[in-house]
């Protein structure tokens, strides 16, 4: 727990900047969050570009007697894997440095958390088709763009249900 003190100090340092616009817990929120969606927008370019080389893939089954053509973005493997990694890293820093004083115990937290993070992350991907294929953004930006829709919608979910 000594990274979870450090954290507090760090942003206990800063907290008087901001102490006029917010609390203290929704400033904890805001850092956590926003230092978690930066790593998962840097997270989304790394997968897009170089894992994934901005390459679909489609799938060929047959059903029926009929083959059928089934293609998964680039930007929709980046988004999963980007989920995956930014729920976990975001549960954590909840759990354990924003929602302390939660009485939920912490596998009921979890399952909560993970549905309002599959919550979000679903809007957050259909935004990013919207964007992509409706609108033409580059994967990136449109990444960005949808993020800005769905904070509050998951700070909601986070703070009147997940760690209420």
């Amino acid at each position: 727990m000594r990274l979870v003190s450090f954290l507090h100090q760090l942003m206990d340092f800063f907290y008087p900047l901001f102490k006029k616009f917010m609390d203290k817990k929704t400033y904890y929120y805001a850092v956590c969050g926003g230092s978690n969606t930066v790593l998962s927008w840097l997270l989304f370019e790394l997968f897009f570009r170089i894992v994934f080389n901005k390459a679909n893939t489609t799938f060929n089954f047959e059903f029926l007697g009929k083959v059928l053509n089934f293609t998964v973005t680039a930007y929709t493997y980046s988004a999963f894997l980007c989920l995956i990694i930014s729920m976990t890293i975001g549960f954590l820093l909840n759990k354990f440095v924003v929602f302390t004083e939660s009485s939920v115990k912490g596998h009921h937290q979890l399952m909560r958390y993970c549905l309002s993070a599959m919550i979000s992350g679903f809007i957050s991907w259909i935004l990013l088709k919207i964007f992509i294929e409706g609108f033409n953004f580059y994967p990136f930006y449109a990444n960005v763009t949808s993020t800005f829709f769905v904070v509050f919608v998951s700070y909601m979910l986070q703070r009147k249900f997940t760690f209420k």
